[in-house]
C-alpha cells in the first residue's frame, strides 16, 4: 500500500510537487504534452485546498550543467494553460534564494523551480541536495511514474526528509499494472515488439512466467526467427543475441506460456514506402529483401489469440509503424484489441514511447483500458523490478 495524497487531507500547506514534464519539444513546440494534461488533477486537487505548490521536474539531458535550452521556462505556456494558473517561474537551483518567497506567498500559490537536472547532485541523489529539496514545502508528492525508476534526489532523496505522498497519476499507474500482472483477468497475452532483445531480455523472462500467450514482433521477431533457422534476408537482426533467442525458445517449452512468432511476413527490398511490399511466408523470405511487417496470416492468428485471452499487455510496435504500408500488422490488431475492450471483453494495458506513438498513429489508443507513458518505468515494473520513488511512499 502507497499513502495517497487525498488520504493525507493536506490544507493550507505548501507541498512539493515532482511532475515529469520531460516532453517532446523542438521548434519551438511540443507534438504531445499528454504528461502535462494527466498531472492536472493532482494539481487541481492541491489548488483547490488551498495550498501553495512547487514544482519540481527535469527536461532533457543536462548532465548537470546549466543548458539555456533545457530550461522549464519554455514549458511555462503549456503548464499556465493547462493548469489555468498563473505559475511563478524560479529561474535557479539556488534555493536558498526562493525559500523566503514562497512562504510569504498567499494561499493557494504555484511555483516551478528551474530543471533539476541543471545539478549534477540531482542524479547523484545527494542529500544534502535532497534536503534543500525538501526545505521548500511542508509535504512531498510524486505524481511523475514515469521518473520513478530513477533512485535521484527530487523522486526518492527527498522523501527521506518529509512526509510523503502519492499523486493521481502514480495511483492510476500502479491499479493499471496491478490489473495486468498482480491479479489479472486470464488468460493474459503479452505482445513485445521492438527492434532488440538485448534491452527486453528480463522483460521476456517474466512475462513468460506470468502469462498464457507472448506475442513478439518487429525487428526483435527477426533475431528469433534466425536462430530457429529461418532466412530472414537482409532485415534487422542481432546476430550476437542468437544464441540468447534460441536459449528463450528453448526454455519456453518448458514453462505454461506458449511463444508466438509471424507466419507470414511484408517484405521490401528497402524501408521506403515507394518500393514494392509483398508478403511471404515465414519460411520463404528472399535473400535481398527485409521484413518490415507482420503477414495477414499472422494478423489472424493474433486476434485468435486475442479473442481468448482476457487481459492484454503491449509494449513495442509489431511493424515498422512509421513507414506506410508497414504500419498495417500494428494498426489491424491495435484496432483489433481496442474494439475487444469497448466491448468490455479485455482489459488492455499498453505502454512505452514507440508505443504510444503506434497507438496514436492507429486513432485507437483512447479506447485502450489504460497506456502509460511512462516508458523506463513502465518497462522495469513489467521486468518484475522494485521502483525506488514508488517504494519510499509505501506505508
Amino acid at each position: 500500500m502507497i499513502k495517497k495524497i487525498q488520504d493525507a487531507k493536506i490544507k493550507k500547506q505548501t507541498v512539493v510537487l515532482r511532475l515529469d514534464l520531460n516532453i517532446p519539444y523542438s521548434n519551438g513546440k511540443s507534438s504531445d504534452i499528454s504528461r502535462i494534461e494527466k498531472a492536472k488533477e493532482t494539481v487541481d486537487h492541491l489548488i483547490k485546498n488551498e495550498n501553495r505548490v512547487v514544482i519540481l521536474s527535469h527536461f532533457g539531458r543536462p548532465d548537470g550543467k546549466i543548458t539555456k535550452d533545457l530550461s522549464l521556462r519554455k514549458l511555462l505556456g503549456y503548464l499556465n494553460e493547462t493548469f489555468n494558473l498563473d505559475i511563478k517561474f524560479l529561474p535557479s537551483l539556488e534555493i536558498d534564494l526562493w525559500t523566503k518567497e514562497i512562504k510569504a506567498a498567499p494561499f493557494p500559490s504555484i511555483f516551478l523551480l528551474e530543471n533539476v537536472r541543471f545539478s549534477k547532485l540531482e542524479e547523484l541523489n545527494d542529500p544534502d541536495f535532497s534536503s534543500k529539496l525538501a526545505s521548500l514545502g511542508d509535504v512531498y508528492c510524486n505524481d511523475a511514474f514515469s521518473v520513478s525508476h530513477r533512485a535521484h534526489a527530487s523522486t526518492q532523496g527527498i522523501t527521506n526528509y518529509i512526509p510523503s505522498f502519492a499523486g493521481f497519476l502514480v495511483q492510476s499507474e500502479l491499479k493499471a499494472l496491478s490489473l495486468a500482472l498482480d491479479k489479472p483477468l486470464k488468460p493474459v497475452t503479452a505482445i513485445v515488439g521492438g527492434s532488440k532483445i538485448s534491452t527486453k531480455i528480463e522483460l521476456l523472462d517474466n512475462l513468460s512466467n506470468k502469462v498464457e500467450y507472448l506475442i513478439i514482433g518487429g525487428a526483435m521477431a527477426n533475431t528469433f526467427l534466425s536462430a530457429q533457422g529461418y532466412g530472414i534476408g537482409i532485415s534487422l537482426t542481432e546476430k550476437k543475441m542468437l544464441q540468447t533467442a534460441k536459449k528463450i525458445v528453448q526454455e519456453m517449452k518448458y514453462k505454461k506460456c506458449k511463444l508466438v512468432l509471424p507466419l507470414d511476413i511484408v517484405c521490401s527490398e528497402s524501408l521506403n514506402e515507394k518500393k514494392e511490399a509483398k508478403t511471404f511466408r515465414v519460411d520463404c523470405c528472399p535473400i535481398d529483401k527485409m521484413i518490415l511487417d507482420i503477414g495477414t496470416q499472422s494478423q489472424k492468428n493474433i486476434k485468435d489469440i486475442i479473442n481468448k485471452s482476457k487481459t492484454l499487455i503491449w509494449n513495442g510496435p509489431l511493424g515498422a509503424f512509421e513507414t506506410r504500408p508497414f504500419d498495417q500488422g500494428t494498426n489491424n490488431i491495435a484496432n483489433h484489441v481496442a474494439n475487444r475492450t469497448s466491448k468490455k471483453q479485455l482489459i488492455s494495458i499498453a505502454g512505452g514511447g514507440d508505443t504510444v506513438s503506434a497507438l496514436n498513429t492507429s486513432s485507437s489508443i483512447s479506447k485502450f483500458s489504460y497506456v502509460s507513458t511512462a516508458g523506463g518505468a513502465f518497462l522495469e515494473w513489467l521486468e518484475g523490478k522494485s521502483l525506488p520513488g514508488i517504494e519510499s511512499l509505501k506505508l
